[in-house]
C-alpha cells in the first residue's frame, strides 16, 4: 500500500509564492513607479539598501525567521506613492496588514514582541530594561559616525577616535561585566543588531579620513572581538554593506549628487 497523501495543491502554490515574494530586489523604486502589489498576510518593509536603520529591522526580520518582503525606494528621487505610507519620506516603514510603523528601534520591538520564536531581549525584566537602555546610547556612537563621514568637519584621525571611544566605553565596559562575546550571550541579541549596522561600517571612516584611526591593543578590545564575532554570524554575512561601498553613497550626501543605489 503506498502513501498517497500530499499538501493540498492550494497550499501547495501559496507556499511557493511565499517564498518567491520573500526574495529582495535590489532595484530602488523612484519617481514615476508604481508601488508593487502586496500579497495577503505577508509583512512588507521599505527600505533602502545602504540606510543602517533599515538594515536594523532586516537583521531583525532575519534572525527571527520572519516571513517578509522588501521594496527598497530612493530616498534621492522618492516615489510619489511612498508620502502616503510615510509622511516623512524616511526609511524604514513596516506594513503588517493595515498597520504602518516607523522608525527602527519602533519596529524591532514590535516583531520581537509579536514573533516570539528566537527571542533577540532577556526575559528577565530588569535584564531587558539594561538592554533597552544600551540600545538608546547607540545614538551617542552613531552621531560621531555621521558627523566623520557626513560632515566636511575637520578633525584629525587621533580627535575622531578620542570622541568615538567616550561613548564607545560603557558598551566595552559592559561586555566585560556581562562575560559573553555578545550583548546577547552566546549569541547576538536586541542590542547586538542595533550596533551592528554602524560597526559593520567602520572602514567608512577610514576612506574618509585617508589613514586608520590610531587604535591602541588597550583600546575597546572586547568590541573589537566582539565586531570579529559579528561578521560571522550568518545573518550579517547576507546582510554586509562593506565600507567601501557606503562610503560611495555617503560620498553622494556630502557633494549632492544622486547616489547609484542599484549599482554599488
Amino acid at each position: 500500500m503506498t502513501n498517497s497523501w500530499r499538501f493540498p495543491s492550494r497550499i501547495v502554490n501559496f507556499c511557493k509564492k511565499f517564498k518567491k515574494v520573500t526574495k529582495m530586489s535590489s532595484k530602488h523604486l523612484s519617481l514615476g513607479s508604481e508601488d508593487p502589489p502586496r500579497v495577503d498576510g505577508l509583512l512588507r518593509l521599505y527600505a533602502m539598501k545602504f540606510c543602517p536603520f533599515a538594515q536594523r529591522t532586516l537583521l531583525v526580520l532575519k534572525a527571527k525567521e520572519i516571513p517578509h518582503e522588501v521594496v527598497y525606494i530612493s530616498l534621492f528621487k522618492k516615489p510619489e506613492w511612498y508620502s502616503k505610507i510615510h509622511p516623512g519620506g524616511e526609511v524604514p516603514a513596516l506594513l503588517d496588514g493595515s498597520k504602518v510603523l516607523v522608525q527602527s528601534l519602533d519596529i524591532c520591538d514590535y516583531l520581537d514582541e509579536k514573533y516570539l520564536q528566537n527571542p533577540l531581549y532577556p526575559a528577565e525584566p530588569e535584564a531587558k530594561n539594561r538592554d533597552k537602555e544600551l540600545i538608546g546610547k547607540i545614538g551617542s556612537v552613531t552621531s560621531v559616525f555621521a558627523k566623520c563621514c557626513f560632515t566636511n568637519e575637520e578633525r584629525s584621525a587621533s580627535e575622531w577616535l578620542k570622541l568615538l571611544l567616550q561613548p564607545l566605553q560603557e558598551f566595552e565596559d559592559e561586555l566585560a561585566k556581562r562575560g559573553t562575546t555578545f550583548f546577547g550571550g552566546e549569541r547576538p541579541g536586541m542590542v547586538d543588531y542595533m550596533m551592528w549596522p554602524w560597526a559593520e561600517r567602520g572602514e567608512c571612516i577610514y576612506l574618509k579620513l585617508g589613514e586608520k584611526l590610531p587604535l591602541e591593543d588597550n583600546h575597546i578590545p572586547l568590541l573589537r572581538k566582539w565586531r570579529k564575532e559579528m561578521m560571522k554570524q550568518p545573518v550579517c554575512q547576507e546582510l554586509l554593506i562593506t565600507g567601501d561601498r557606503f562610503w560611495k553613497i555617503a560620498q553622494c550626501k556630502l557633494t549632492g549628487a544622486e547616489p547609484a543605489y542599484d549599482e554599488v
